[in-house]
């Protein structure tokens, strides 16, 4: 299913022209958002490899001989609407390119290493004095202060040092160890700190007139999302503990055993819970005094779970969804990705779209669909992830007025490299 993909479709960011300095995870995140949103994006890659993620893989789409192509599932998730133009920035002609791109620019997204970009001319300092209305912003592993600031940074790495592995797996006493979550949420989360920044600045630039800097860090943005763990540790000392897939501060919240497999129940108040035991055939349980209120519950952990544990696993996943659902008790499977993409719900929202694409075998790729919903200008799927390149042409003639003679001389040269259709 496919959603507002006609191009005149104003979004809110129309008009807007991004740079796009990045790759991976972070960045992409960042600039696809603000794509959708409706500006214009600008993706610089290099001539030869591109962004890293084209070749995590696989899997990759795979052509209508069944051979894998070069656009792996990786970069697929982070990369449409947006354009991709190939210039090798360790070349004084290339870095002069995107100094004029950057000119013309409203916002400059960047995730290379501290000082990378100063060293060849093409950081905050140089390119506001090109354009004083830029937006810079720069997404690094540990910011550009502090003693780690020259280190690189990968979103592994920051989940581990900024604390989430500790509170993610379940105790040692159940076998568990410290466990990264399964996607690269710091990388995603810290793209869309970025964003949020990015729209104040534009704000503020509105009000002044002027763009500024706007330093983001993974580990910033890990510690950031700690939220109630984090807090929890600075109100009371006390290091929190893993728990599997329970709450550290309502119970019982977490997955139970049932006849076929394991199901959520997410029980928020105290109704909530004399529901759930009416229904499980013992309301006593409710009334008891370990258990009457959270505060309860959450001391008396231990003793409950187990308990809980037995009165479940009598009934199988479907019953006790269909029974608990009835009288307001929240409750849920645990899907995997097969069983999300093929919930009525998940349909109905179109988190799953499908947008055109020229090297896939069925001539399209299937992606994630944006989260947001704006009553007056929707989410636009304007472009699929640019093949390496492909837009080369069309934005250095269009946004420099460079003319055929000149950018095949720069092609010549290993500056920049064209599309296919460009040769």
């Amino acid at each position: 299913m496919t959603r507002n993909t006609n191009p005149d479709r104003t979004g809110p960011l129309a008009g807007l022209v991004v740079l796009d300095l990045t790759r991976i995870l972070a960045g992409p995140t960042c600039t696809q958002m603000l794509g959708d949103l409706g500006a214009q994006v600008i993706k610089i890659e290099h001539p030869e490899k591109g962004d890293d993620t084209r070749g995590w893989g696989p899997p990759f789409l795979q052509d209508s001989d069944g051979n894998d192509t070069n656009e792996s599932a990786y970069y697929l998730c982070a990369n449409r609407n947006k354009r991709s133009v190939t210039i090798n920035i360790a070349d004084a002609e290339g870095v002069e390119l995107v100094k004029q791109l950057a000119s013309r620019a409203d916002i400059l997204v960047e995730n290379f290493k501290l000082g990378d970009l100063e060293r060849r001319g093409l950081g905050y300092e140089a390119l506001s004095s090109l354009n004083p209305r830029l937006i810079y912003c720069s997404i690094t592993g540990f910011g550009q202060t502090g003693p780690y600031a020259k280190r690189a940074g990968y979103d592994f790495l920051a989940q581990g040092m900024g604390g989430i592995m500790s509170l993610t797996g379940f105790p040692d006493n159940e076998g568990g160890h410290p466990t990264k979550i399964g996607v690269g949420i710091t990388d995603v989360m810290c793209g869309m700190y970025a964003v949020t920044a990015i729209l104040a600045a534009l704000n503020a630039r509105n009000s002044g007139g002027k763009g500024q800097y706007i330093d983001i860090a993974l580990l910033d943005s890990q510690v950031a999302w700690l939220i109630n763990q984090g807090t929890a540790y600075l109100t009371s000392g006390e290091v929190p503990q893993r728990i599997g897939n329970g709450h550290p501060n309502i119970v019982p919240y977490q997955t139970f055993p049932a006849k076929d497999g394991e199901f959520i129940l997410a029980v928020g108040n105290n109704e909530q819970f004399q529901r759930f035991c009416d229904v499980a055939g013992n309301p006593a349980l409710a009334t008891d005094k370990r258990f009457k209120t959270n505060a309860d519950r959450v001391r008396n952990r231990e003793a409950l779970i187990p308990l809980i544990n037995d009165l479940t696993r009598a009934r199988s996943i479907n019953d006790w969804i269909k029974a608990l659902e009835k009288v307001g008790v929240p409750c849920g499977p645990v899907n995997d990705l097969a069983g999300v993409f093929a919930n009525p719900q998940v349909k109905a929202r179109e988190m799953k779209i499908t947008m055109p694409h020229p090297t896939s075998a069925s001539g399209h790729v299937d992606l994630l669909g944006n989260p947001i919903r704006f009553s007056e200008t929707p989410v636009q799927y304007r472009r699929p992830p640019p093949l390496l390149g492909e837009d080369t042409f069309e934005v250095l003639q269009d946004q420099l007025g460079l003319g055929t003679e000149r950018l095949q001389e720069l092609a010549e040269k290993g500056i920049i490299k064209l599309g296919d259709d460009d040769q």
